[in-house]
């Protein structure tokens, strides 16, 4: 069963109250096949600039919250996290939110 389109105005609230809480700045989308970690075929997956003091349980943390706001599964993929090819490729996919 497909969840229901979020309007973007919605998905900006949401990363935006995310984004107030947590040392983080969501860059925006990227396609759902990016990464894989998470399931679920109406998951979101983001990404996101690491701030100071972002440990991995914020990021968890993060991650759960919008996930609870957003009503579907939710991946964080940090920028610094990438490595190799996906660092040049993942920032060109980003749709903007």
């Amino acid at each position: 069963m497909n969840a229901p389109v979020i309007p973007r105005s919605i998905l900006r609230h949401h990363v935006a109250t995310i984004e107030a809480r947590f040392p983080l700045k969501v860059l925006g989308l990227l396609p759902a096949d990016c990464a894989a970690y998470v399931g679920g075929e109406n998951r979101m997956v983001f990404l996101a600039e690491k701030g100071s003091g972002l440990s991995l349980l914020t990021l968890s943390q993060a991650q759960v919250e919008l996930s609870d706001l957003l009503g579907r599964p939710v991946e964080l993929v940090l920028l610094s996290g990438l490595k190799d090819r996906e660092a040049t490729e993942f920032p060109r996919l980003v749709e903007p939110i």
